[in-house]
């Protein structure tokens, strides 16, 4: 049976395994695809026991190998999800569930739609990519074991790539490098990362992939003398010292090579250690002895030694790296570590499952998936916007790392060139926003300080210190930048709040109605939905902001009045006016036309003016004019009403506040362009603190289509305020 030899690999790391769960998944997969076949023509049994024996190499829990057996059941037979829970338990069906629902984006033949232009195409896969991500980083929350069978999974499915057309082949090799390669390396499974980023490489970048493994293969032999030169010096030297040690060749795969040379901006010839060695012994005691034997032996570059044993990874890595000059004088490295180093480091996240069934959890381990669960609730809570998710994760997760410690002697890892800002925000938002001062390693620093690895990081902080827009100019995670700026935004919210508050109090008096009374939480409550407002704060901080009238909420609370019945206006308006339709009391032929001050639009609550020799002037009812026409020229105030408007644009104006960025303007116009709202003129310019304005004159047919407007543009990152405004005054 072709089980067989996965159930050998399980039985000899774990001879305790219920191997018949095994093969009684085996079986009910082979039965349910039965007849199926993959792109290249092969049964499709072979692939879900691939992904099997992936995990059997990573000496997973038999749960987890069952799942592998089972994860396309679902989605690719008629097998429902309970009737997997009623034949193999319901661990084994969540498991299932979870990686079910990450595959439903995987593979899948995704045709454009024909209306679509290339911008919005982008757009598209973005928020595609964005929710995939989502779904992985909630389901790896929920159960670790879930990405690990994933992980599995994808690696025999780039395996198996060349069956697919070249355009997929692309698009899943750049999802496999961009996202589950580095995955692979949070969770610190090693063995999956390099043949995830070679595969990938194979694929995206083959001329340089082909040239590599030509430059690799020239070499091989000399290496291959040189390593067992080091080899036979190295063991002669434990045998003297008692030190019972395997010693392997370690080489660099191709990837990482391609990388050294892209970033260093050196030639493949200039590489000199392509060659390395790894010492795995049977103590941490042992790692340390054999570390002195070899810096005895060959002089260590001390600038380029890690101690990762007493100051492990976030990913659970623990090894001592060190860097010594050969017997040949080229630089050799080398890697100490016992054998449970070495699995946890082959197999990372997936060797603590190793012996599950029946054992208790290592309590180190356990707290390090609890810091990892609450570090992706971070990312899903601090980036609603799909874009701006994708380059929070990005920026925080795939990026190359410095490791850090608090005084505790808790690591961090964060991005390089990560500052004590981004440690502070990493600890709590608390603390990165009454952060005024950090000491590393015993003394004072700058707030602009770039971490090295290994620093000892203490933050000073004040409860009287707020967040400061400079900060923005060299924090580096995304996580940092995204929660300054969301302070700001509470900011704003807050004093707009107050703001439209005491706007909308202030109305009520103007209009002598009882302020208590019409103001009763109850009644709010009930304008809120025609309003457009989730909640009462929402409501008057809309007010505040200007985008709602403080009448027109009036107006909505005391039911509104009856519409007087007025007279058609008719004949003497001009261009789009001359085609919306007016209802005005006890006016009949005369000219009208919207006032710039205010640039009332279809669907507001709007007052005549009767001016003086101009005909009648639309207002809001909120204009500051219209109150001094009220006092002083309270006669020729005259009741207008709005019927429905004929599709016509009328303009208005809009300012955006936003944080400068590079493509903040191309984002801006693409909802524009969405949209299909003109922009008739704009003023554009930047502020010495790196915010930039945008005051636009922009058509629109009416509110509705303003305030969607608004909240779009507003939902954009980097966008600090959005205002509607006044038009500037003709020939100006």
């Amino acid at each position: 049976m072709a089980i067989e030899p996965v159930i050998e690999k399980i039985e000899s790391y774990n001879p305790k395994a219920d191997v018949g769960l095994i093969r009684r998944a085996y079986e009910f997969a082979e039965r349910v695809h039965e007849g199926q076949t993959r792109l290249s023509g092969e049964p499709y049994i072979n692939h879900p026991l691939a992904a099997a024996g992936i995990l059997a190499d990573l000496e997973m829990d038999t749960s987890s190998i069952a799942a592998a057996l089972l994860h396309d059941v679902v989605e690719d037979t008629r097998v429902k999800l309970e009737d997997l829970a009623k034949e193999f338990g319901n661990e084994i069906a969540q498991l299932v569930d979870g990686v079910t629902k990450l595959k439903l984006t995987d593979f899948e033949p995704r045709e454009p739609e024909p209306d679509q232009d290339g911008r919005k195409k982008r757009h598209a896969e973005h928020s595609r990519s964005a929710e995939n991500l989502r779904k992985i980083l909630l389901a790896m929350a929920r159960d670790f074991r879930v990405m690990v069978i994933k992980l599995a999974d994808r690696l025999h499915n780039m395996r198996t790539l060349s069956a697919l057309p070249p355009e997929r082949q692309l698009k899943v090799a750049r999802e496999t490098l961009q996202i589950y390669a580095p995955l692979a390396h949070r969770l610190g499974i090693w063995q999956i990362k390099w043949q995830l980023e070679d595969l990938a490489f194979k694929y995206l970048y083959p001329t340089e992939f082909e040239d590599m493994v030509a430059r690799v293969s020239k070499t091989r032999r000399e290496r291959e003398s040189e390593l067992k030169e080091v080899t036979a010096i190295i063991k002669e030297r434990f045998a003297k010292d008692g030190i019972k040690a395997e010693i392997q060749g370690r080489p660099k795969h191709l990837y990482s090579i391609y990388q050294k040379i892209q970033k260093q901006e050196v030639d493949f010839d200039e590489i000199y250690d392509l060659i390395a060695i790894r010492i795995i012994v049977e103590t941490v005691a042992d790692c340390y002895h054999a570390l002195g034997v070899v810096h005895d032996q060959w002089m260590p570059l001390t600038e380029r030694f890690y101690d990762y044993i007493a100051k492990p990874k976030s990913n659970m890595y623990q090894s001592l790296h060190t860097k010594v000059i050969g017997p040949n004088g080229q630089p050799l490295e080398v890697q100490i570590r016992t054998r449970d180093m070495h699995r946890t480091a082959e197999s990372g996240i997936a060797a603590h499952w190793q012996y599950k069934e029946g054992g208790a959890m290592d309590k180190v381990f356990e707290g390090k998936l609890d810091w990892l669960r609450q570090q992706l609730f971070d990312w899903q809570a601090d980036s609603k916007d799909g874009i701006e998710f994708l380059r929070t994760v990005s920026d925080d997760l795939f990026t190359d790392q410095v490791f850090v410690f608090t005084p505790r002697g808790d690591v961090i890892d964060l991005p390089a060139g990560s500052t004590p800002i981004d440690f502070a925000y990493r600890i709590h938002s608390d603390v990165g926003n009454h952060c005024v001062g950090a000491k590393v390693n015993g003394r004072i620093v700058p707030l602009t300080y770039k971490f090295k690895n290994g620093d000892i990081v203490e933050i000073i902080s004040r409860s009287n210190v707020t967040p400061s827009m400079d900060w923005l100019n060299f924090v580096k995670t995304a996580t940092a930048r995204s929660r300054i700026k969301a302070y700001f935004r509470r900011l704003r919210y807050g004093e707009s709040v107050q703001k439209g508050r005491e706007i909308l109090e202030k109305e009520v008096e103007r209009q002598g109605l009882d302020r208590k009374e019409l103001l009763k939480p109850e009644n709010i409550q009930k304008v809120l939905d025609p309003m457009n407002a989730q909640t009462e704060d929402d409501l008057m901080a809309a007010i505040g902001f200007g985008h709602t009238a403080a009448l027109g909420v009036v107006h909505k609370l005391q039911a509104m009045q009856p519409h007087t019945e007025g007279l058609s206006v008719s004949g003497k308006r001009q261009g789009a006016e001359a085609q919306l339709g007016i209802a005005a009391g006890g006016v009949d032929d005369v000219a009208i036309r919207r006032s710039r001050c205010c640039s009332p639009v279809p669907g507001e609550d709007v007052i005549g003016y009767v001016t003086r020799g101009r005909g009648l002037a639309l207002h809001r009812r909120d204009c500051p004019n219209v109150r001094v026409y009220c006092e002083k020229e309270p006669d020729r105030i005259v009741q207008v009403e709005w019927q429905d408007a004929t599709g016509e644009k009328f303009q208005t104006g809009v300012r955006i506040e936003a944080l400068d960025r590079v493509g903040l303007l191309n984002d801006i116009s693409a909802i524009f362009s969405e949209m299909k709202t003109n922009i008739v003129s704009a003023k554009i310019g930047s502020q010495p603190n790196r915010t930039a304005y945008f005051d636009l004159a922009v058509e629109i047919s009416d509110v509705s289509h303003l305030n969607l407007l608004i909240k779009r543009l507003a939902s954009l990152s980097d966008i600090l305020a959005v205002h509607r405004t006044s038009l500037p005054e003709e020939g100006k």
